[in-house]
């Protein structure tokens, strides 16, 4: 499995995470950027959310992954999903 592979796998679960959750609380966990590791197979990977839009009728929130190597890493694996307010 390539390492854009393994880093998909965090980033659709993390995706999965964050986009359950409903708009205020978004709102409310997001109000800075929020940047932590996760383990899967015992590898470690960084992840970081953040608001890029929060509208009157939406939040726009991007998550991205990677595993902090150079130079792949400064073009992590990255999702944009929106939440209807």
């Amino acid at each position: 499995m390539s390492r854009r592979d393994e880093w998909r796998k965090v980033l659709d679960a993390e995706l999965r995470r964050w986009s359950a959750k409903p708009a205020d609380e978004l709102i409310a966990e997001l109000r800075d950027i929020q940047v932590y590791e996760v383990e899967l197979d015992s590898k470690t990977y960084q992840v970081e959310v953040q608001i890029l839009q929060n509208t009157n009728e939406y939040v726009q929130v991007m998550v991205s992954v990677d595993d902090g190597s150079l130079p792949a890493s400064i073009s992590p694996a990255t999702e944009i999903f929106v939440c209807r307010k």
